[in-house]
């Protein structure tokens, strides 16, 4: 017998192609931005992502949370083949993320979405390259200096890509020094940089050109060490890393020792210490900052959550002459379900997707 239709839910599903062209990386930021003010305000609407490893190498990791202001609660899973050499780590398959967003108010299932949600100017270029690019542009925005027109960049994939579209929507920037270790590579990489940004990028031959001059500087490798020297930091910039490495991979036998784009002189210079999630540092005892931690460098007490400058509960920088430091750990709920709702709703309005004729519990 069929159920009475108010015991019934219509569940948006949003497949890969779906999500495609909903949102540009200004949009996006503007949403991160907001979901990190409310985690900071509320912070048990948030928790820590969550990772599983099997022993053949199978990660799945979770961000479990939600934005009110928005309307919604929920989580984001995905799933990748993780693989290790001395330097740098390797995703041989990473499949689609998979977001469940459910109302804030009635806990009403919204939507299943499946795929990765990009930049309409670039599609498809690397997992989770918006949302960590968008959560640079938010420490770009609050803590680099308004007077910012240099960019260093490490990196040269779809992750740098993105860094520079966000960091050109909250700064004005004019030139970006760019470094990786294939020459080719770098030049091809200019390029792009130039056509889709109308800025210059110079190709450089290595860590001291990326950073002599520059206003900001900006990590977004794979590496498993760190990219430069802290040393050769100068008063006034901003720098912001992306990588984030978790306990598991020493424990589960896979690195010798964590993961990391900085080193410890970059976080003993930096007169303001910023990450997404602070838990997040401690609990999976992230080395970019628990290894400066452990060796009496810095405290507990030093390390700033992003959302608590953006909600203007900390200062972040105060002067130009400081230097700042984003240890963007990584994903969280209050970014990427920022995002995705964003995105549900328009393509709800553009009658995007599949809508699932599913029954309530208990009807």
């Amino acid at each position: 017998m069929t159920s009475d239709r108010r015991n019934r839910n219509s569940v948006l599903f949003l497949s890969p192609e779906d999500l495609q062209g909903m949102i540009r990386m200004e949009e996006a930021i503007e949403a991160v931005d907001q979901g990190y003010r409310e985690a900071a305000r509320f912070p048990v609407v948030n928790a820590p992502r969550r990772r599983v490893h099997s022993p053949d190498g199978i990660r799945v990791s979770n961000f479990p949370g939600g934005i009110p202001g928005m309307g919604v609660i929920g989580s984001m899973t995905r799933a990748e083949t993780v693989a290790h050499d001395s330097t740098n780590q390797d995703y041989g398959y990473r499949e689609h993320p998979v977001y469940l967003l459910w109302d804030s108010k009635t806990a009403r299932l919204l939507s299943v979405m499946m795929g990765e949600i990009n930049d309409e100017r670039i599609g498809f270029s690397s997992l989770m390259a918006m949302r960590t690019a968008a959560t640079t542009g938010v420490g770009v925005k609050h803590l680099a200096r308004p007077d910012a027109r240099v960019m260093g960049l490490f990196g040269t994939g779809g992750q740098a890509l993105n860094k520079v579209l966000a960091i050109k929507a909250v700064r004005d920037i004019r030139r970006v020094n760019v470094f990786s270790r294939s020459p080719e590579n770098r030049k091809a990489f200019c390029a792009k940089v130039e056509k889709l940004c109308d800025i210059e990028a110079v190709a450089v031959g290595g860590p001291e050109a990326v950073i002599k001059g520059a206003d900001l500087v900006i990590c977004a490798t794979s590496s498993n060490v760190p990219v430069f020297d802290g040393a050769l930091l100068e008063p006034g910039q901003h720098v912001a890393t992306i990588v984030g490495s978790n306990t598991q991979l020493v424990e589960g036998g896979w690195l010798k020792k964590g993961r990391r784009e900085n080193d410890d002189e970059t976080v003993r210079r930096a007169d303001v210490i910023v990450t997404n999630w602070v838990d997040s540092v401690l609990s999976e005892k992230q080395c970019g900052l628990w290894d400066p931690m452990e060796a009496g460098i810095i405290t507990r007490e030093q390390i700033i959550g992003i959302g608590d400058v953006a909600a203007g509960i900390h200062p972040g920088r105060t002067s130009p002459e400081q230097i700042t430091y984003h240890f963007n750990n990584n994903g969280t709920a209050a970014a990427d379900l920022a995002i995705a709702k964003v995105v549900y709703d328009r393509a709800k309005a553009a009658g995007r997707g599949t809508a699932l004729d599913i029954a309530s519990p208990g009807s």
